[in-house]
C-alpha cells in the first residue's frame, strides 16, 4: 500500500520549513529510521527519518523549497508495488489542485492537503508555488518545471519572472500610430514654408544646464534563510507578548579565574572548563537553591521542573541556535564542559538532533568573548528567563572599609518573564547565582 509522506512539524509551533536536500531518489529502497531528507528549522538543519519501509515512488518537493507543514513531499510504494501504481493510489482520482484550497488558505490542518493528479494544461506544484503564481498573475501552464517529474518549483517561478514575461491578461502597450501621425501633421503645419534670414543677429541659444542626479547607493539583497525568518518571527513574538523585566548584578570572579587556572595547570585534569561552563553549572546550582524559579509559563498553569536543563546560545554564520544541556544539576563540571563542546561543534556543523533543541526553562547567552561588558538579551520562548553574561574585566571597587582596590568583575543581566517570575523571585535567584559564582568551589561539590 502506498504511503504519502508529509512535511513534518519538526519543532512545536512551526508552520513551514525548508527542505534543504534529499538523501534518497526515486527507486531507492528505504527502511524505518533511515534519513530521507535534511530539513532546515529555525534552530538547525535536522535529518527527517522514515517511519516505515518502502520504495521511493516519487519526490514531490525539490531541494531548497520552503513548504507548509503537512504538505506531501514524498510517495513510498509498498512491498511489491510499482511506482506507477503507488502514484496512482496516492493521487486517488482527487480533484485538480488549482480547484482546492492549499494549506495556507484553510483554517483546518495542513495535513489534509492531497496529492493530486496532473490535468491537461496544468503543472504539478507545491501550495506555496500556486499561491505565489496567483499573487503574480502567472499561469503555471506557461512555466517550465525543473523539479522531479517536471514539477514547477519556486526557482522555476522566479526564473519565469526574471525573463520578463508579462502577467496573465496584461499585454504590452502597442504604439498608437494614429496619434503619432496627428502630432507629426500639427508640427509640420506650424513650421514656415521657407527659412529667411533676419537683419538683426539673434543671441545664441545656450543649452540648459544638465541636472546632476545623486548616484544610486549600492546594496546587495541577501535572501532570508528559513532560520533567519523564524528567528525574526519568534523573537518579535517574544518582545510583543512576553512582559520582560531586567535585573543586573556585578559578580567578583577572581576566585573563579584562579580555580580555572589551577585546573588548567593540573596534568591530571581531563578537560579545562570554560568560564561559560562555570556559569552554566552555577545557574543550575542557583535553581536548586531557588526551585520556584525553575518554571515556564503555559496557558493553563505555571510548569515547575524537577530537573534543571539549560540552553546555551551558540552563534552561527547565519543565525543563532540554543542547544539544551539536559539535567545540568546531575552532571559534573567536566561532563558539562564535554557536552557543551560537542553541542557547539555539531551546532556549527548543522547536525543537532531534535531532542537537543527542546526542553529546559532557562537560557545562558555569553558575549564576554567579544569584549561586551553588559547587555540585555531577549527571552527565548517558552523559557522564562535568559542570563546575559558580559566580559570579566578589572574594575576599581571600594571595600567596606573605604579602601580602593582593583577586582575582576563580571556583569550579568537577567531577563525574566513576568508572567512566570516576579521581580522578588528573580532577585532571589540572581542573588543565589552571584554567591555561587563568587565562591566557585560550591560548583565542584
Amino acid at each position: 500500500m502506498a504511503a504519502v509522506i508529509r512535511m513534518p512539524e519538526v519543532l512545536a509551533g512551526m508552520s513551514e520549513a525548508t527542505l534543504l536536500a534529499w538523501h534518497v531518489a526515486p527507486g531507492d529502497e528505504v527502511s524505518a529510521g533511515q534519513p530521507l531528507a535534511e530539513i532546515e528549522t529555525d534552530k538547525a538543519a535536522v535529518d527527517f527519518e522514515a517511519d516505515r519501509a518502502g520504495v521511493v515512488a516519487d519526490l514531490l518537493v525539490g531541494d531548497g523549497e520552503q513548504v507548509a507543514v503537512g504538505t506531501p513531499i514524498l510517495v513510498l510504494a509498498g512491498p511489491g508495488q510499482s511506482a506507477e501504481a503507488a502514484l496512482a493510489e496516492a493521487r486517488g482520482g482527487a480533484a485538480d489542485p488549482e480547484d482546492r484550497d492549499g494549506p495556507e488558505d484553510r483554517d483546518g490542518p495542513a495535513a489534509a492537503a492531497p496529492v493530486t493528479a496532473e490535468q491537461p494544461g496544468r503543472r504539478f506544484s507545491t501550495p506555496l508555488v500556486r499561491k505565489l503564481a496567483r499573487e503574480r498573475g502567472i499561469d503555471l501552464a506557461t512555466v517550465t518545471g525543473t523539479g522531479p517529474g517536471g514539477r514547477v518549483v519556486r526557482r522555476d517561478l522566479d526564473r519565469h519572472v526574471r525573463l520578463g514575461e508579462p502577467p496573465v491578461g496584461v499585454a504590452a502597450p502597442a504604439p498608437d500610430h494614429d496619434a503619432q501621425s496627428a502630432r507629426t501633421e500639427r508640427v509640420a503645419a506650424a513650421m514656415p514654408a521657407t527659412l529667411t534670414t533676419t537683419t538683426a543677429p539673434t543671441a545664441p541659444t545656450l543649452p540648459a544646464p544638465t541636472a546632476l542626479s545623486a548616484p544610486a547607493a549600492g546594496y546587495t539583497d541577501i535572501p532570508h534563510s528559513g532560520m533567519r525568518r523564524t528567528i525574526a518571527r519568534r523573537l518579535t513574538e517574544s518582545k510583543n507578548t512576553v512582559p520582560h523585566f531586567y535585573l543586573v548584578a556585578d559578580c567578583r570572579v577572581d576566585a573563579l579565574l584562579e580555580l580555572r587556572r589551577t585546573i588548567k595547570e593540573d596534568p591530571a585534569a581531563p578537560v579545562t572548563p570554560s568560564v561559560n561552563d562555570f556559569v552554566v553549572k552555577a545557574a543550575a546550582a542557583a535553581f536548586q537553591e531557588v526551585p520556584e524559579a525553575n518554571v515556564i509559563w503555559t496557558p493553563d498553569a505555571i510548569r515547575r521542573f524537577n530537573q534543571v536543563s539549560i540552553a546555551v546560545a551558540v552563534a552561527l554564520d547565519d543565525g543563532l541556535v540554543t542547544p539544551v544541556i539536559h539535567d545540568v544539576d546531575r552532571r559534573s563540571l567536566t561532563d558539562v564542559s564535554r557536552t557543551m563542546a560537542d553541542l557547539v561543534a555539531r551546532a556549527r556543523a548543522g547536525r543537532l538532533k531534535q531532542a537537543e533543541l527542546e526542553g529546559g526553562s532557562f537560557t545562558v547567552s555569553n558575549l564576554g568573548m567579544y569584549g561586551i561588558e553588559r547587555f540585555a538579551a531577549i527571552i527565548n520562548p517558552p523559557h522564562s528567563g535568559i542570563l546575559a553574561v558580559g566580559a570579566a574585566s578589572r574594575r576599581p571597587v571600594v571595600g567596606d572599609d573605604g579602601t580602593l582596590s582593583a577586582t575582576t568583575m563580571m556583569t550579568v543581566t537577567l531577563s525574566g518573564d513576568h508572567r512566570a517570575l516576579d521581580g522578588a523571585l528573580g532577585a532571589r535567584w540572581l542573588r543565589a547565582f552571584q554567591k555561587i559564582i563568587e565562591n566557585p568551589m560550591r560548583i565542584l561539590l
